[in-house]
């Protein structure tokens, strides 16, 4: 098995793309690098983002012929001009979702979205995808699962092949990986660089 390393220190995220990349024969593994500052850049967009961090990062790799990814989300909200956005976790980190829920306040127009960029740097070359997830921010925290703003953010409905999807108006945190998945930012952006390495693979077999 090809290893990745997954630079975080969210385990959640880690759980997440065990899930989406292990059947396909990588072996996902959390690089936490200690002692290291990497630095984010002041910016509006999640791609400058994770660019800057593999940059950063990937001398740091355990095992140079290793892949390398990193992956950045943001919730960005209608009503407050796309704020959090790329300062997502500090927010969450110094308010939290009982203080983004005082920003809204009532406001009926409630409109928001997940957007994740993931990024992986394999063999000398840098693979993005992106992801969203349209929704909007429920009135409470509910659920205990997922991480994040999970517990204020209830999806859109969707359709999947044909099918309708819905979590019939529970967040995000009240529903189980695998009906995250249907609907999450993170696994679109993770199924988006699958599609590339697949492209890629045959395109080098040819």
């Amino acid at each position: 098995m090809r290893t990745v390393w997954f630079m975080t220190g969210n385990a959640g995220k880690v759980r997440e793309a065990k899930h989406a990349l292990e059947p396909l024969g990588f072996n996902v593994q959390q690089l936490v690098i200690e002692g290291v500052d990497i630095s984010e850049p002041q910016c509006d967009d999640l791609e400058i983002v994770a660019r800057s961090k593999l940059e950063q990062a990937h001398i740091h790799l355990p095992n140079k012929n290793d892949a390398l990814m990193v992956e950045d989300a943001g919730l960005f909200v209608d009503h407050l001009n796309g704020f959090p956005g790329v300062y997502s976790a500090y927010v969450l980190k110094t308010i939290g979702c009982d203080g983004l829920l005082r920003l809204m306040g009532e406001e009926p127009a409630r409109g928001a979205e997940f957007q994740a960029v993931a990024a992986l740097l394999l063999d000398g070359k840098v693979h993005v995808s992106r992801g969203i997830c349209r929704g909007v921010l429920a009135m409470n925290q509910s659920g205990s699962e997922g991480f994040g703003f999970d517990p204020i953010f209830v999806p859109d409905d969707v359709d999947i092949d044909g099918d309708r999807h819905s979590t019939n108006g529970l967040t995000f945190a009240d529903v189980d990986l695998s009906i995250k998945e249907q609907f999450s930012h993170r696994r679109k952006a993770l199924d988006g660089l699958i599609e590339q390495l697949s492209t890629s693979e045959a395109a080098s077999s040819s």
